[in-house]
């Protein structure tokens, strides 16, 4: 019994180019729910930078450093869940004003949930 045929998976060869994806599964380019997703990050990141005249020295650093960290990307905003805490608590101690940034956050939070 010979069997010549090998599986070994999906092979990808690439040489040179830009911007190369490789094996789009669905998750490259966008999916449906980053419609959604992509929504909820660039009104947080509105609300952050409305929020910057209301905040300390130390606090506008803060949310300076978490605005680079906030993308449309998933399992990355899962992996930096300190920032948005840092940023929810920050938009907490400010008050009022910083209620609609705070409420974003329960948002996108609830998108990655």
């Amino acid at each position: 019994m010979s069997d010549a045929s090998n599986y070994y998976g999906p092979v990808v060869n690439m040489n040179g180019g830009r911007g190369n994806i490789g094996i789009n599964n669905g998750t490259a380019g966008g999916a449906a729910g980053n419609d959604e997703l992509r929504t909820a990050v660039e009104e947080l990141t509105r609300f952050l930078k409305e929020l910057r005249p209301h905040l300390t020295p130390a606090q506008a650093r803060t949310v300076e450093g978490a605005l680079p960290e906030l993308t449309p990307d998933r399992s990355a905003l899962r992996e930096r869940g300190m920032v948005l805490a840092s940023v929810a608590q920050i938009a907490a101690t400010v008050g009022e004003v910083g209620r609609p940034a705070a409420e974003a956050v329960g948002r996108l939070l609830a998108l990655l949930s």
